[in-house]
Formats: C-alpha cells, structure tokens, sequence
C-alpha cells in the first residue's frame, strides 16, 4: 500500500514546565509517536505528541535517516499538530495520504502507526463503533469523535485511520481504559482534521474552535417547558448561565430557551439531526464554525421570539485548561511564591488534581471569569527566612486583595507590591486569613532568597513586560 509509506514515526524531545518551581524546567524526556504525510510538504500528528517540544525528528518508513522537522501550528483543543521537513530529501518518493469523508457506522477502517511493542509499522483493523461528540483529554473540550474496535496503544496516537478506500478518514488520539472495556479506541474525523487545516491556512496560526459560552438545561419536563411559556410545538434548552466574557452575554440572558441555531431547530433534549436517523448534541453546529463568525440564534424570551446576530469565539476560562506552551507566571517578594492556577499546574502540585483544595477545583470546573484577563492567584509556597517566620505553613492558598484592593491576576499583584510606599504590605487570603510584611524588610530581603534558592528573578518575563 502506497498510502502506508507515507505514515512517519515522531521522535519528540519534551522539556515540560515546572509549575511547582516555575523559574525552571523538568527534566527532559523522549517519546515516540506517529504521524503522516500530507499535501503541501507537510505532516500531521497529535498536538500531545509534540506537547512542549525542543526537538521533533521523523523518520520514513524503511528510512535509517531521522530528519529535523518544524512544528507549525498546534491545536490544543482538537489535539493536532501540523508539522514539516526543510530537507528535500524527506519527500522524496512519498506520496501525501488523501482524506475521505466521514465513515458512518461499520464501516472499516484500519489504525496505521508506530505503536509500543515493535519499532517497524504496525496496521489493526476494525470497524466505527460510534459517531457523537467525544471528550477530547489533551484539550479538555468536545469535538466530533468516532469510536473504533480497532487497538490503538501508546505510539499509535497521530496516526491514520484508513477506510477500506485506503483514504484518511480521521486521526488516532486516544482510548478508553477502563476495566469493563475492551478495544475501544477514538478516532478524529475529518471534519475536525479540515477545520484545524482550513483555520490555520487563512489566519497563518491556530485560533481555535468557537464556542457557545452558555451553560445550558435540558426541557424533556412538560412543567418546565410550560412554565417558560412554550409552545405545544416549540423544542429547546434553557440557558442557565452565560460567560460574562463572551459575545452572548449582550444578547442572551439567564432562562432564555435556545430554540434554534443557524436555522436549525434543537429538540428538548439538545440534540439535532445529524444524518439519517442520527442525532448528535448542537454544539456540533457551533464547532463546524471558525472563530469570528456569525451564527443566528432564535431565543424565546417571555413567550416572545427574538432572533439574534452573535458573533462567536473561544471560551475563556477562569482557570485554563492548558497554558499552550507558554512558561507558567511567577512573582517572589520575601520567599512569598505567588502563582496563576492552572489545570497543570494543579496537576503538577497533587498526584491526582481532584486532591487538590476543594475551593480550587470548584472554580476549575465552575467558575466565571468576570474579565478576559481574571486569573485566580494563589500564594504556592513560603521560601523559608527569617523575615517570613510563622507563615511556613501557607500553602497554594488563594490571594483576594493586597492593601484592600481587589486582586484581579498575577500582574496587578506584582505591580502593586512593586509600587507599594505604604508601611506593611497586606495579603488578604481565603478563609479571611492575613499575611503581613514590613514593606522596606520584606523588599531588602527578598535578593537574597532569591540567591538562597539560585531563582533568576524575582518575577517571570511575562510580569515584567
């Protein structure tokens, strides 16, 4: 099979962040994945395979030569990178893979790559399972997935999966591992493949996959439908909540029902036709949007209809789910180690990030950034000293003033302490806790801390923009 030379091993040195030190890096470690060739001198492969890259090599088919490559664009949310090779010689007698369209259910399809338990190219079979909106791990969101039969391992992720038309019809990415499931493995499609390839080829860059930022409801309930004043006719969902960040938050309002979206109407349990005799959630409609676009959303509204013009974008979160490859931010005065929580780097600070503080993860999962630039600062660590005394103990605890006024992110903080000229400098912690210093002790001693623990700087890079 021709289309089989054209699916590459990755070979991927990683130099993650260190969230719980962040003015240093982990350790460095190899990994091994796959990838494929496509048109334009270009090579698709998992965003996760590539995740924090310092060296990416791929090597060809029955190749002994591993040739340097480039990464172009990530997709974080959709789990895809796009790469290429300057060298000529790489593709050389390689044919790019061609895309087919998405398979519907038992069609075959065949999971090309490199996975664990051999170095030469390995092929399982099986057929689609199932076609619905997936959690997608590495990006934290949901897109369309297909589920397979076939096994897919450790290696095998960016990979093709092939139709018995020996065309790609989606990406290898994932698989469930649970002690009640067996062979059960998920697939990219297409229709995901050519967003991320589309979005990046008219802005030069990944911006993303739009989304609806509202928190919706389900109206199978008659009571419930009857009392928002619907129709024996009229299918919908209710809005419960809407990010104060987003573009809705002008048009839409809490207990809205969403009737319809681009025209196409949403039933009460919030599915909309998919294909035939296939239903599949609407945010399936949102997601085949690009980030800037328009969508018509028809709401009712006090029994009346009304019809809105959104224009729709990325979700902002209060906490991220991933920090796309930028260094974590860090801000030190006293040995006090200040800290933006993110998803890592609650991950980086508890074996299992649901052992993390309960206020933390509640805000992980449901909290609203009331601003695009909120960030939920804590104090990480106490650099012990001999001015910080009694507050050693004080551990990712989160910050909600400094001097009485409110703390709104990690740059605000440090510009504050920076300029402070007042007596004591006050943290106001969770919990009504209070952290004082003696503003000249706590800045005079903060250089030699600094030096203790061999810290560059007092503050990250991005602080001192």
């Amino acid at each position: 099979m021709s289309s089989m030379d054209a699916v590459v091993k990755v070979f991927c040195v990683h130099t993650e962040p260190n969230f719980s030190l962040p003015w240093q890096r982990k350790r460095q470690y190899s990994t091994s994945s796959s990838g494929f060739i496509i048109e334009g001198r270009r090579v698709l492969t998992n965003a996760h395979s590539v995740e924090h890259h310092t060296q990416v090599k791929l090597k060809k088919r029955g190749s002994d030569t591993k040739y340097l490559a480039t990464v172009l664009a990530i997709g974080t949310e959709c789990d895809i990178a796009l790469l290429t090779v300057s060298d000529d010689e790489f593709w050389e007698g390689v044919s790019p893979i061609e895309f087919g369209e998405l398979p519907v259910l038992q069609d075959a399809v065949s999971v090309v790559g490199y996975p664990i338990g051999g170095d030469t190219i390995s092929v399982t079979s099986g057929v689609v399972s199932r076609i619905e909106i997936l959690s997608y791990t590495h990006g934290s969101t949901e897109l369309l997935g297909l589920q397979i039969d076939a096994a897919i391992n450790s290696g095998n992720s960016g990979g093709p999966a092939f139709s018995d038309k020996d065309q790609c019809v989606g990406i290898a990415f994932q698989s469930l591992k649970h002690g009640d499931a067996e062979n059960i493995g998920y697939v990219i499609p297409t229709p995901v493949i050519l967003h991320f390839m589309q979005d990046y080829e008219e802005n030069g860059n990944y911006t993303g996959f739009p989304v609806l930022s509202v928190a919706c409801q389900n109206m199978e309930n008659p009571d419930l439908r009857m009392s928002m004043g619907m129709g024996l006719e009229q299918k919908g969902v209710l809005i419960r909540r809407i990010e104060p960040t987003a573009p809705e938050s002008h048009f839409l309002e809490p207990y809205d029902v969403i009737l319809s979206f681009d025209g196409v109407n949403i039933a009460n349990d919030g599915t909309v036709p998919f294909r035939d005799g296939e239903r599949i959630g609407f945010n399936y409609l949102v997601s085949k949007k690009y980030t800037g676009d328009k969508a018509l959303v028809k709401v009712l509204r006090n029994s009346k209809t009304l019809e809105f013009n959104i224009k729709l974008a990325t979700y902002t979160r209060l906490i991220p789910a991933h920090v796309k490859g930028k260094p974590p931010s860090y801000y030190i005065v006293a040995g006090f180690v200040f800290s933006a929580v993110s998803f890592p780097y609650l991950c980086s600070e508890y074996d299992k990030y649901y052992d993390a503080p309960v206020k933390l993860l509640y805000m992980h999962l449901h909290g609203v950034a009331q601003s695009i630039d909120e960030e939920v600062v804590v104090l990480s660590q106490v650099l012990v000293a001999d001015v910080n005394i009694g507050y050693e103990q004080i551990v990712n605890s989160q910050v909600h003033a400094f001097n009485g006024k409110p703390v709104k992110n990690l740059k605000e903080l440090a510009y504050m302490v920076e300029k402070c000229d007042e007596e004591f400098l006050k943290f106001h912690l969770e919990y009504e806790q209070i952290v004082v210093l003696q503003t000249k002790k706590a800045k005079a001693a903060t250089p030699d801390i600094l030096a203790t623990h061999c810290i560059p700087s007092a503050m990250s890079d991005d602080l001192q923009a």
